[in-house]
């Protein structure tokens, strides 16, 4: 019998914060550079994303980390964890990245870690991952998620042929969380309030793409978010008949759910977005 070898670890790149700013008053943009910008290979994927790295402080150690060895050796409390982020754009010129975190007050990891974050912080990620560029032969488009694929639908948005025609629904808090985005003329933007509604309880996404007149022609769907409203996104789609082929559809957190938890249960049943499937596709 031919025992699988483990896979090797990814290599890690650590970068430093060159500067941070709020684009929005529920999102932080970290730009990141430093000597270590040539270890960051780019993927040529719209929706590239990275899984960051973060230790304990107080622990005093140094990176790239050997997360193997660290999650045998730390106590449970005090081992490495993992978010994972849309890169929001790469400036090769400049040497430089950005990811946007979206921050809520100091619940997670990640956003009070950008909000705090000062020019020399350093940061540690694996990466980039990513599958998914805009379809240029598809009739009509259509891109939905909440804050938290903000980035991800912007990125795409600029990565779209300048004829692209459809819809972007994006839902956000309240009109001060309106970011001025850069899409093709052929693309109608629809930003959706949820007015106070937490995230996650809101309905507004699944409502408003439910509603939508659909157009003729072959759809391109890129639909990314809360795990309860891409699953009703699901359905919707499925109305229409939309090919699997023919979606990106993922679960970038779950209301209700620690991140940890989250991703644990994307072995589980009720993580599964596709009924088809045994198992989402994971990011």
């Amino acid at each position: 019998m031919t025992i699988a070898s483990p896979r090797p670890p990814k290599p890690q790149c650590v970068l430093q914060v060159q500067r941070s700013e709020w684009v929005s008053p529920h999102l932080v943009r970290v730009v990141l550079g430093g000597e270590n910008f040539d270890d960051f290979v780019d993927n040529g994927f719209a929706d590239k994303y990275v899984k960051i790295v973060f230790v304990k402080p107080e622990l005093g150690l140094e990176p790239p980390y050997d997360l193997a060895e660290l999650r045998t050796t730390l106590a449970p409390d005090d081992r490495p964890v993992t978010r994972t982020y849309t890169v929001r754009w790469v400036d090769q010129a400049a040497r430089e990245l950005a990811i946007d975190f979206v921050v809520h007050g100091d619940a997670g990891l990640a956003g009070p870690w950008a909000a705090a974050a000062q020019p020399g912080d350093t940061l540690v990620f694996a990466g980039p991952g990513g599958l998914f560029n805009p379809d240029a032969t598809a009739e009509w488009h259509l891109l939905a998620g909440d804050d938290s694929a903000i980035p991800a639908i912007s990125a795409v948005l600029e990565a779209m042929p300048a004829d692209a025609v459809g819809h972007a629904f994006i839902e956000v808090d309240t009109d001060r969380d309106i970011l001025p985005l850069t899409a093709p003329h052929g693309i109608e933007l629809h930003w959706l309030l949820r007015g106070g509604v937490p995230a996650g309880e809101s309905t507004a996404l699944v409502d408003a793409v439910a509603a939508l007149d659909w157009s003729a022609g072959r759809v391109s769907v890129f639909a990314h978010g809360e795990r309860e409203a891409m699953k009703g996104l699901r359905r919707v789609f499925a109305a229409h008949e939309v090919p699997r082929a023919d979606l990106s559809l993922s679960g970038y957190w779950a209301y209700g759910r620690t991140e940890d938890r989250f991703q644990a249960e994307k072995r589980e049943p009720v993580g599964v977005i596709f009924d088809e499937d045994a198992a989402p596709t994971p990011r």
